[in-house]
C-alpha cells in the first residue's frame, strides 16, 4: 500500500515484486563493482591492466565518454531555460528536461565515483583543491565537475519534492516550488560550469606535447581539441538522453514523450553534430598532412594493430558523417529505426573519440626505442564500469516509478 502512495497519480507501475527483482539484479552489479573497486583501492592499481606506461585506461576512458553523454543535462537546460524564448519550439524539451537532468545527475555522479579509483589514493583526493595546480587545466576540469555535480543535486532535489507523498508536506512543497522558479539561474551556471570543463577534458589531450597524436595547435592557449571536446559533448549529451527514453519507453510498453520531441533533438543533434564533424575532418586533415609531419611522424605511424585505421574510419564516416545525414534529412528522419541508430553511433562516435584521445594516443610509440604497447583492462576495471551502468539504472528506475518525470505521460497512455 505504501509502493502505492508514493506512485505519481493516475498512472500505473509494474508490480512491486518484479520492480523487487529487477533491483536486486542491479543491486547485484552493484555490489561486484563495488567489492572490485575496494580490492583495487586495498591492494592497489596493479590489479589492473594499468601500469607505467598506460596511466590512462577504461576508467578515464569510461568517465570522459559517460561525462560527454551527461552533457544533455546542461545543454537541454540551456536551450531551454536560456534560448526557449527567443526560439519557441525549443519549449518542447519541457517534456523531456526532468529526465535530461537526472540522466546528468546520474552521469556525473556514476564518473566521479569510479574516479577515485583512477586517483589510486583517494585519501589524498581532495589535494587537487588544497593545492591547486594553477598552470594545469586538470585543477579547472577538478572544480568546474565538482560545482556542476553540485548544481544538478539542486537540480535534482526539486524533482524529488515532486513526489506525490513528499508535496503534501508543505514545507517540503514550497521549498521545491521555490527552487524550481530559480531552476534557470541554476541551469545557466550548469551551463557555464560545462562548457569549461568539457573543453579542458579535451584541452588536457591537446597541450601533450610529448603526444603528438593527441597534441594540437590552437586559438590563443586553447588547443583545437577543447572545442572540438565541446562540440562532440553537446551534439552526443540529447542523443543519449533521447535513447534512454526510448529505452524507458520500451521496457515499460508506453509512450513517454510526443515524436515531436525527438523530431526536434534530432534536427538539434543533426545541425550540431554537422558543425563538429566539418571541424573534426578539417583538424584531422591538417594534422595528418601538416602538423605530425613537422615532428616526424605519418598518419600509418598512428594505427597499428589492434589500434588500426579502422578506428578513424569507424568515429568519423561511420559515427560522424552517415548519421549526421541520417539526422538532417526530413524523409530519413522520420523513420525511428533510422533516428535511434543515429542517435546510439553519435553516443558510440564520442565514445570512440575519448578512447583514442587517452588509450591510443599512449600507445603510440613517440621515441626510436618504443615500440606499439596494447592495453587490456582486467576485470578489476570492467566490474566498476557495469556496476557504474547499473547505478545509473538504479536512479532513473527509482526516479520513473515514484516522481513524475513525464508531464505528458497520462495523456499519452489515457488506459494505463
Amino acid at each position: 500500500m505504501m509502493d502505492k502512495a508514493l506512485i505519481p497519480e493516475g498512472v500505473k507501475r509494474c508490480p512491486l515484486p518484479v520492480f523487487g527483482i529487477w533491483l536486486l539484479v542491479l543491486l547485484a552489479f552493484i555490489g561486484w563493482g563495488v567489492y572490485a573497486g575496494v580490492a583495487v583501492l586495498i591492494q592497489a592499481l596493479h590489479l589492473t591492466g594499468l601500469n607505467d606506461y598506460f596511466g590512462f585506461g577504461l576508467y578515464i576512458t569510461a568517465d570522459l565518454a559517460i561525462i560527454a553523454l551527461g552533457a544533455g543535462a546542461f545543454f537541454s537546460g540551456f536551450l531551454y531555460y536560456g534560448l526557449s524564448r527567443l526560439f519557441p519550439a525549443l519549449k518542447e524539451l519541457h517534456k523531456i528536461i526532468n529526465l535530461a537532468v537526472i540522466v546528468g545527475f546520474v552521469c556525473y555522479t556514476g564518473a566521479l565515483a569510479v574516479l577515485l579509483l583512477e586517483v589510486g589514493q583517494p585519501l589524498r583526493a581532495w589535494f587537487g583543491y588544497w593545492h591547486a595546480n594553477v598552470h594545469s587545466m586538470l585543477t579547472e576540469v577538478i572544480f568546474c565537475i565538482t560545482c556542476y555535480a553540485i548544481v544538478l543535486v539542486i537540480e535534482y532535489v526539486p524533482i524529488i519534492l515532486s513526489n506525490r507523498k513528499l508535496e503534501a508536506i508543505r514545507s517540503a512543497r514550497v521549498f521545491g516550488h521555490t527552487l524550481h522558479d530559480l531552476m534557470a539561474i541554476f541551469a545557466l551556471t550548469g551551463t557555464f560550469l560545462s562548457f569549461f570543463h568539457q573543453g579542458s577534458l579535451g584541452g588536457v589531450a591537446g597541450v601533450l606535447f610529448a603526444r603528438p597524436f593527441a597534441y594540437r595547435t590552437g586559438f590563443f592557449i586553447w588547443p583545437w581539441t577543447f572545442f572540438l571536446f565541446i562540440l562532440s559533448a553537446i551534439a552526443s549529451g540529447p542523443a543519449f538522453t533521447a535513447l534512454v527514453c526510448r529505452s524507458m519507453e520500451a521496457v515499460t510498453r508506453k509512450k513517454l514523450v510526443d515524436r515531436s520531441v525527438y523530431e526536434l533533438i534530432a534536427k538539434i543533434v543533426g545541425t550540431l553534430l554537422s558543425i563538429y564533424i566539418v571541424l573534426k575532418i578539417v583538424d584531422t586533415v591538417y594534422w595528418a598532412l601538416f602538423q605530425s609531419p613537422q615532428f616526424g611522424f605519418n598518419l600509418g605511424d598512428y594505427y597499428r594493430a589492434p589500434y588500426g585505421m579502422w578506428l578513424l574510419f569507424v568515429e568519423i564516416i561511420v559515427c560522424g558523417v552517415l548519421p549526421t545525414a541520417a539526422l538532417l534529412y526530413p524523409r530519413t528522419r522520420q523513420s525511428n529505426i533510422v533516428m535511434f541508430l543515429s542517435f546510439l553511433l553519435a553516443c558510440v562516435g564520442v565514445t570512440i573519440n575519448r578512447f583514442v584521445m587517452t588509450i591510443q594516443a599512449i600507445a603510440a610509440p613517440v621515441m626510436p626505442f618504443d615500440k606499439w604497447e596494447v592495453y587490456v583492462p582486467t576485470v578489476y576495471e570492467w566490474a566498476p564500469i557495469i556496476a557504474m551502468i547499473a547505478y545509473c539504472a538504479l536512479i532513473l528506475s527509482l526516479s520513473y516509478r515514484y516522481l513524475p518525470l513525464f508531464p505528458r505521460e497520462k495523456e499519452l497512455n489515457p488506459t494505463s
